[in-house]
Order: structure tokens, then sequence, then C-alpha cells
């Protein structure tokens, strides 16, 4: 049996203040007054109360590369940032395009416990793009994936999405595309344009993004599959993904928190903290995908938390890998870019960070309302202070944050999964529910 919490005085999403009781892993009571014998009392005064995170996009490297991060040091960050539910994706060694390897992730998940752990499985076999792995083996095993993606290295052969797609409809999956023409960015170091030219790298055009999205838009549309456009990142990206949705056709989207904050003006110091993929692009497309989730074109936040040892990012620009972590930051992040400018509500953010993206994913344990009877799945939010983000913030195995040193607002107070701690008092503990 899991211990009892006396939440007091939480403000809802909604903005009404309330007690929620949570009891043997869920949530038992929510209302003003109330009160329960023996229970640990959480003073929530002045804090947020939110459902448990969601990431549908995260880099747990577990099997295969265990230096970068594993499942438990993963997980654990994650309850940092206020996370209760990631999805990990598949790029590990061997690749996620089994029964078997899925089943390993699920498995790791549950031993660790700081959050559910939801494997992504590979759309084709070693994500190699020649022929489809295992999706309905993977679909029908004790993980249940629903979310296929080839991550990283972009389902180029459109025969080959289209028979993808195809293939996910039978259980109600969705394909999620790393939009990237490859021929289109070879060499490619970061975004295209003045910037890339003055610095003499090889540019990574826009359109190399948006071409993908608009032919994988219009097969998703022509066989009627569900079909999901991982960090987009260009104003031209949201234009198409806003047409599709007004034509009816059954699309998706997410936007990381890098791309809704930083630009491509930060790689000028060639500080490869700053390279990622799909690359920090202009201020324009800034503006752009911030509206773009504002009105709905966009759908989640979604972190691709991609961590990497010192000396993948501790050398010359070309030669350092793509890649930032971000599940301790997305929070933070994402208030100063969008609450904080007013283009969100907490009620907002509810939606993009843990209701929608679980919907996504179909797993109907997540991102469910804070109402008696759900799991004790959330995070307790201070939005009020601003410090810089540290090295002391971050709890995976790598250190490569884009903000270090960077001023943000927020602190996550307390995470609860299914109704056990693994953020106390803002104190991220070593194991779940075991406080000092």
């Amino acid at each position: 049996m899991t211990e009892t919490f006396l939440i007091r005085g939480a403000r809802l999403q909604s903005g009404d203040t309330a007690d929620l009781v949570v009891a043997d892993g869920v949530i038992d009571e929510v209302g003003t007054g109330l009160a329960r014998a023996g229970a640990t009392v959480i003073d929530a005064d002045g804090l947020i109360a939110l459902p448990g995170l969601v990431d549908l996009h995260t880099h747990l490297r577990e099997p295969g590369f265990e230096v970068f991060e594993t499942v438990l040091t993963g997980s654990r960050a994650a309850a940092a940032g206020g996370f209760t539910t990631v999805f990990a994706m598949p790029n590990t060694s061997p690749v996620a395009d089994t029964a078997g390897v899925v089943e390993q992730v699920l498995a790791l998940g549950e031993d660790a416990g700081f959050a559910q752990v939801q494997p992504i499985g590979a759309v084709t076999v070693g994500q190699k793009g020649e022929r489809l792995a295992e999706l309905g083996a993977m679909a029908s095993s004790r993980a249940r994936v629903r979310v296929f993606s080839d991550d990283g290295s972009c389902v180029a052969d459109p025969l080959i999405m289209r028979r993808a797609l195809e293939y996910v409809k039978a259980f109600d999956g969705v394909i999620a595309q790393h939009a990237q023409d490859p021929r289109l960015t070879e060499g490619a170091q970061m975004n295209e344009g003045t910037v890339s030219a003055e610095l003499g790298l090889a540019g990574w055009p826009a359109v190399a993004e948006e071409s993908i999205i608009a032919r994988d838009v219009l097969l998703a549309e022509h066989v009627g599959s569900r079909l999901h456009v991982c960090h987009l990142s260009t104003a031209g990206s949201v234009d198409i993904v806003r047409w599709a949705k007004k034509r009816g056709i059954a699309v998706t989207a997410e936007v990381t928190p890098h791309h809704l904050l930083l630009t491509e003006e930060l790689v000028r110091g060639y500080d490869p903290r700053y390279k990622v993929n799909p690359p920090l692009r202009r201020d324009e497309d800034v503006h752009a995908v911030r509206a773009g989730l504002a009105d709905g074109t966009i759908d989640i936040v979604a972190t691709d938390h991609a961590p990497h040892p010192d000396e993948a990012k501790s050398c010359e620009w070309p030669a350092a890998a793509n890649g930032m972590v971000g599940l301790e930051s997305a929070l933070r992040v994402v208030q100063q870019a969008v609450v904080d400018t007013g283009l969100l509500t907490w009620d907002d953010v509810a939606r993009v960070m843990s209701t929608t993206p679980a919907r996504i994913g179909r797993l109907e344990s997540a991102g469910t309302p804070l109402e008696a009877g759900a799991p004790a799945s959330l995070t307790l939010y201070d939005a009020e202070p601003v410090r810089p983000f540290t090295a002391g913030d971050l709890h995976g195995r790598s250190g490569n944050s884009p903000y270090l040193g960077r001023e943000l607002p927020g602190q996550v107070r307390f995470t609860l999964y299914r109704g056990t701690p693994t953020v106390f008092d803002g104190v991220v503990l070593d194991a779940p529910g075991e406080r000092a």
C-alpha cells in the first residue's frame, strides 16, 4: 500500500484552488477543506497542480548506449521535470524493431519506477528505410506499441511510408515522421540562410522539412491513416499542417521547447550545445511555431531529449553530435516562451504537455484529469521563482543542455507517479518514494 497524501490549497490549471487526497495510487478525493487521518500533508499554497506530464519524444539510449543514458537515469530526469510518462525512441542497439526489444524497454521502465516508459517501435528494420519492421508483433506484444518512428532517419521512400501508414490502421497506430529529405540535407550543419552563409556552414533548408510533411499528409489522406509530425520547426511547416487539418487529414504535430525559444543566432558562437536536428531556425520561425501551438495547429510539446557524452559535444562544431537534453528544463522553457508571453494558459499547458500526447500515443492511463478516481500521477509546480539553469538541475547521465547559465522561471516542487513521490519539496529522490 502506498503512502497517503493530503495536498492542501493547490491551484488547478483552471485557476480554482482545491485540496486533493491521494491514496492507494489514485486521487481519492478533490474538494475544499479536506482532511484525512494519518495522511502526509503537502502545503501546495501557490503551486499549480498539473496532470503528470507526458513526453512523446524521448531518447533513453538503452539498450546499447548506456554510457549516454539509461532507462533509469532518463526516467529520473523526466521526474525532475514533472513528467510521469515518456515514450522511448527506438534508436537503440539493437534497434527497437521487434517485440523482444520493446518488451525489454517496457520492463526496464517498470523496474526503475520513476515514470511509465512506453516504447516506440521502429518503422523499418534497423531504421534503414528498406523494409517494414514487425509492426504487428510489437503492437500485440506486452508493450502494446501504438507509435512507430524511424526517429532521426526519415522514412524517405514514399512507398515504404505508404505501406507503413496502411499497416498501422489495423490497430489504430500512428507513424511519427522525422521530416527531413536526406538529399536536400547532405552535410548540413545548421539552418540554411543568411547566418549559415556568413559562417560558412552547410545549410539545412526549411524546404527539406516542409516537402516531406506535404508528401506525408497527402499519403495519410490517401490511405486514411494517422500521421504525427515530429519536432516541426519552420513557418512553412506550420502552414502545411494547418492546411491539412482544415482538409480533415488525421495529422498531429509536435514542437520542442528549444524551437519555441532559441534561434539560429546562437550558432554564431560555434557552441555545439546549440547543434540539433532539425536545426535552430530563424526568429520568424520561432514566432510561427509559437502561434501554431497557441492556435492548435501544433498539438503538443515534446522534448526530443537527446543525451550525449561530453566528448560528443566538447569538440569542433562540424564533428559534434546533434541533440540536446531537455526533460528537466521543458516546463520552465514552455513557461518562459508561451505562458509568460500570454500565448497559453496553464490549462493549455496541461493539454499540450499531458492530455494530448497521451491521446496521440493511445495511453489511457496517462494524461488523465485531476479528478477523483484518476491515477495519482501529477506535478506541483511553482511558477514564481526565476533562477539560472545549472548543472545541478540535470539528473541524467549527460550535460548537453543549451540552457546552462540561462535564467528560466519556475520549479517543479513535487512529482507523484501513481501516488508515489519521485520529487518531494524540490528534491529529486534517489529511488521512488524514498525520502530522508
